[in-house]
């Protein structure tokens, strides 16, 4: 298993290719389909490695399941 197809921050297998570089080859931005990580795999290994992802913020299963709801983005005030 790459670095690339698996989530640094969950571990999980599951990684959806969003975006590339418009110069080929040079970049790629991935996201986790379970935690929606997202990163581009030209960051360092401490963002796009799991053996190198600070585990004070890597996340569970379990955690994932039982995170609080973010609340929705309000929409914009009108300009003054």
């Amino acid at each position: 298993m790459t670095a690339q197809n698996i989530c640094p921050r969950c571990a999980f297998e599951d990684i959806e290719h969003v975006f590339s570089s418009p110069v080929p080859g040079l970049w790629n931005v991935l996201q986790c389909k379970q935690c929606l990580y997202m990163w581009r795999t030209s960051e360092p290994a401490r963002r796009t490695d799991r053996d190198a992802y600070p585990t004070e913020f890597m996340i569970t299963v379990e955690e994932i399941q039982n995170a609080p709801e973010v609340p929705a983005v309000p929409p914009l005030r009108a300009k003054a």
